[in-house]
C-alpha cells in the first residue's frame, strides 16, 4: 500500500526526493517538503481526502485498514 501512496503523492510533488511515506500498523505517513503541503492538502483538502478514499478502496481487497496521515513539515 505504500508503493501506492508513494506513487499518488511523487506525481503530485514538485520536490519529489523529500517524499517520505512509512508505514507501521496500519498508519501510512506522509511527509514531503514545506513548499509542497499545498499541493498535498489541496483546497479544503480535497486531495488529501482524494488520497485516503483512493487508499481505502485499495485496501478493500487487502481485509486490513490503513489510515493515511500527512505529517507536517519540519
Amino acid at each position: 500500500m505504500t508503493e501506492l501512496v508513494q506513487y499518488l503523492v511523487t506525481e503530485l510533488v514538485d520536490d519529489k526526493e523529500a517524499v517520505k511515506v512509512t508505514e507501521s500498523d496500519g498508519v501510512i505517513e506522509v511527509s514531503v517538503a514545506k513548499a509542497d503541503m499545498g499541493k498535498i492538502i489541496g483546497k479544503q483538502g480535497r486531495i488529501a481526502r482524494a488520497i485516503r478514499a483512493i487508499v481505502k478502496a485499495a485496501s478493500h481487497n487487502l481485509d486490513k485498514k490503513y489510515t493515511v496521515e500527512i505529517l507536517e513539515a519540519e
